[in-house]
C-alpha cells in the first residue's frame, strides 16, 4: 500500500492526495477492485460540480461548535441503512435509499426552507467526505450560502475525536467485511446479512426471517423462493470451502 500511494502522488495531479488508515485484524476487503467510472457517487443532477462550488470544509476538532449551534440544520447524507445503526446527536435522517433521493428530500424538506428570506445555515455529512463533495455542491447551487461539511467525514472524525468529547450516537457502517467502526476506526460488533449486503437490526439473529447467507428481517420479503434456494446453496458451497480451508490449514506441513 505504501509503493501504491507513492506511485499516485508521483503524479502531479494526485501529488496532494488524502488517504486514510485503519487496521483490523483479518483483511476487510476479499480482493482489490478498480473500476473506471464517470463519477464516484451519482447524484443525477446535471451541472452540480464540487470543482466549481462547494460547502466550507468544517475540519473535526471544530465540527462540534458547529453542529451544537441552534440555527444550523445538520443533514445526514447517508442512506437509511447506515443512519440506523449511528449518527451525529441532532441530526435529520432524510430516509433515502439511494444518495440519488437526496435532491428529491431537499426541495421538500421543512427544515431546510427559507424563514423570513433567509435560508437556514446547513451542515451535511456523510462516511468519508465524498458524497458531501456533490451535497454541499448542490446546495450551493440552489442558493444556500451558509453551508459546511465534515472534511474527512465520520471516519475522520471517530480518528480524531476521543468518545468523551464525542457528538456521535452510534456506529459507523462501512462497505467492507468489518461492516461498521467505532471511536478509534476500530471494528464494531455490527454483522451483514450476506443476501442483502446490509448490517443486522438488534435482535434479527433471533428472528424466523434470518437464515445466514439467505435472508434477514429487512431483505426476507423482498426475495423469491427461488432467489431464498439459489441464495442457500450459495452458502452452503461457501461453508464447504471454508471447512476445506481450515482443514487444510491444520494439516502437517
Amino acid at each position: 500500500m505504501r509503493a501504491l500511494l507513492a506511485y499516485l502522488r508521483s503524479d502531479p495531479l494526485l501529488a496532494n492526495l488524502q488517504h486514510k488508515e485503519s487496521w483490523a485484524e483479518t483483511a476487510p476487503f476479499r480482493r482489490m477492485k478498480v473500476h473506471l467510472k464517470r463519477e464516484i457517487v451519482t447524484m443525477g443532477v446535471p451541472g452540480v460540480d464540487p470543482t466549481r462550488l462547494v460547502g466550507t470544509y468544517v475540519k473535526p476538532e471544530d465540527w462540534n461548535a458547529l453542529i451544537s449551534d441552534p440555527e444550523v440544520v445538520v443533514v445526514d447524507t447517508r442512506n437509511d441503512y447506515e443512519v440506523a445503526i449511528g449518527t451525529f446527536q441532532g441530526a435529520i435522517d432524510p430516509h433515502i435509499r439511494t444518495f440519488g433521493e437526496l435532491p428529491a428530500w431537499v426541495e421538500q424538506a421543512e427544515a431546510l426552507q427559507a424563514h423570513e428570506g433567509k435560508k437556514p445555515k446547513v451542515a451535511m455529512f456523510c462516511t468519508g467526505g465524498i458524497r458531501c463533495e456533490k451535497s454541499t455542491a448542490l446546495m450551493r447551487a440552489k442558493g444556500y450560502d451558509e453551508v459546511y461539511h465534515l472534511d474527512g467525514g465520520i471516519l475522520k472524525y471517530l480518528e480524531t475525536i476521543p468518545p468523551e468529547q464525542s457528538l456521535w450516537a452510534g456506529t459507523c457502517f462501512v462497505f467492507d467485511e468489518r461492516v461498521s467502526v467505532d471511536h478509534g476506526v476500530v471494528p464494531g460488533t455490527h454483522k451483514l446479512c450476506r443476501a442483502c449486503r446490509m448490517p443486522l437490526e438488534d435482535g434479527a439473529l433471533d428472528s424466523p426471517l434470518y437464515e445466514a447467507g439467505v435472508s434477514c428481517p429487512r431483505c426476507h420479503a423482498t426475495t423469491s423462493n427461488t432467489q431464498k434456494a439459489r441464495a442457500r446453496e450459495r452458502q452452503r458451497q461457501w461453508e464447504l470451502a471454508k471447512a476445506r480451508a481450515a482443514r487444510a490449514a491444520d494439516a502437517p506441513q
